[in-house]
């Protein structure tokens, strides 16, 4: 029982760490989600400790997600104003903007000749984790390999988010939101924080909407490519 709990404590210790430094250093190749787990996969590999081993510890954080999406109603409840001022425009966004990440990637995996389970697999990206691995496994997929590709898709997010808002001059907190919350779910909800309460706010939204409509539509979808 001890090494996992060391687990538990050398990840807590290792976010907090880069969390301070990236507040410091604000540089997109700093970020938390891309470089702790880089650290703790280097540190498994040099100390040789079996993932579950690891998992047995650290798993009491993946189980804080979903409490912790809790907190995100306290933004929302400030910004609600503009939330209802601007209700139909994020709703109708978010559900045309999941539906286009389903369409294109299960498009692009069947023209890639990808297998049935892959394809049901990637489809649900756009949504948070657990949404996602949930979808997957309903559809027949893989969940580790959908929890994978949801990472990497939040990875993506936040890294090309930045640079498409200012190539297009976006500053407007509505479409930042949805942006980030539709592209990539809670690593893009965390990005747009940096751009202000609203956005933040919006963009908490849309990633929840993005996870419903997603769960609504993807069997349907992948019906048409499998």
């Amino acid at each position: 029982m001890i090494l996992p709990a060391v687990c538990l404590v050398l990840t807590i210790a290792i976010y907090g760490f880069v969390k301070r430094f990236y507040k410091k250093y604000p540089k997109i190749y700093f970020t938390p989600l891309v470089v702790t787990p880089a650290i703790l996969v280097l540190l498994l590999v040099w100390t040789n400790i079996p993932y579950n081993t690891y998992d047995a510890g650290a798993h009491w954080v993946t189980d804080m997600i979903g409490p912790a999406t809790i907190v995100l109603a306290v933004p929302i409840y400030k910004n609600l104003p503009i939330l209802k001022k601007h209700a139909f425009v994020i709703v109708s966004s978010v559900l045309f903007g999941s539906t286009i990440a389903i369409v294109t990637t299960a498009w692009i995996a069947k023209a890639l000749n990808l297998d049935a389970r892959l394809i049901e697999s990637l489809a649900p990206r756009s949504a948070t984790t657990p949404i996602a691995m949930a979808v997957s496994k309903i559809t027949g997929g893989i969940p580790t390999i959908t929890a994978v590709i949801v990472l990497l898709t939040g990875v993506l997010g936040i890294v090309l988010g930045p640079l498409v808002i200012r190539f297009f001059g976006i500053r407007n907190d509505v479409a930042r939101g949805v942006l980030f919350g539709t592209g990539a779910h809670a690593a893009g909800t965390s990005k747009a924080f940096e751009f202000g309460s609203a956005a933040g706010s919006i963009s908490s939204i849309a990633m929840i909407l993005t996870a419903f409509f997603t769960f609504m539509t993807v069997s349907l979808v992948i019906g048409f490519f499998i």
